[in-house]
């Protein structure tokens, strides 16, 4: 079943809005700037799971079902604090620049091409999940596309997720829209909407360009003021629709 009990948080306090907020957005529901850049410690719930609490609880629901109908979900990712984030960043772009030798603007448009830049990830806010079915044995890296679809090991894992994901909350969050911007698709990719929803809103009132122009690790020095409206506008709002 479905929860809708949306959570309240302290107060983000006097920061301007940088982007336009959807017309349903009228409950006053605030998080701290912390936990919307992933730099809170977050009170999470379950071994190898790390969700907030209502998100853990609908994602047991979910497993117990799909078990039940010969599908293992298995979590692969789940909570990403800003570090762990910022490491996954660098990294990328120490590898893109140095080893592929890309230039800079080269490397970070290749690493946002599945990645984000880190204080945006929505992995930062107890609630995203990247999923796949254990019981189905795939070489190499699991978080590929083709496996999804027909023919690959996942393929029973997507019909099912396409089928019941959304009675229990979870949301396909980049999708194989052909006209959607931004992250490429990611049918492993889920958000529990009843707390994601509010948090992105929440997310959307801060001044994110201002925000992320103080921020300081590896590639950041070649975020321009239009590059990062493009990115807040095509990566972090070009999704589905359904978690806005």
């Amino acid at each position: 079943m479905l929860r809708r009990s949306f959570l309240t948080r302290t107060t983000l306090g006097g920061l301007s809005l940088a982007l336009p907020l959807p017309a349903w957005a009228g409950q006053d529901l605030k998080y701290t700037l912390e936990e919307l850049m992933g730099k809170a410690d977050l009170q999470l719930f379950g071994e190898g799971i790390n969700l907030q609490e209502e998100a853990h609880d609908a994602f047991l629901d979910m497993k117990r079902q799909a078990y039940q109908d010969g599908i293992d979900i298995k979590i692969v990712s789940s909570y990403r604090s800003y570090e762990r984030q910022r490491a996954i960043f660098e990294r990328k772009y120490i590898q893109y620049t140095d080893e592929d030798g890309l230039d800079p603007l080269e490397a970070i448009d290749k690493i946002i091409e599945y990645s984000t830049i880190p204080g945006t990830s929505r992995h930062h806010w107890g609630t995203d999940v990247d999923l796949i079915d254990a019981s189905k044995p795939a070489e190499g890296d699991v978080l590929v596309a083709d496996k999804f679809e027909a023919g690959g090991p996942f393929e029973d894992f997507k019909k099912w997720m396409d089928a019941h994901s959304e009675e229990y909350g979870f949301y396909l969050v980049y999708t194989d829209n052909p006209r959607r911007r931004g992250f490429k698709y990611e049918p492993w990719h889920y958000s529990y909407a009843p707390i994601s929803i509010p948090m992105l809103k929440a997310y959307r009132s801060l001044n994110l360009v201002r925000l992320m122009e103080k921020e300081d690790f590896l590639g950041s020095e070649h975020f321009t003021t239009g590059f990062l409206r493009t990115y807040f506008t095509d990566n972090i709002l070009d999704i589905n629709p359904d978690l806005l």
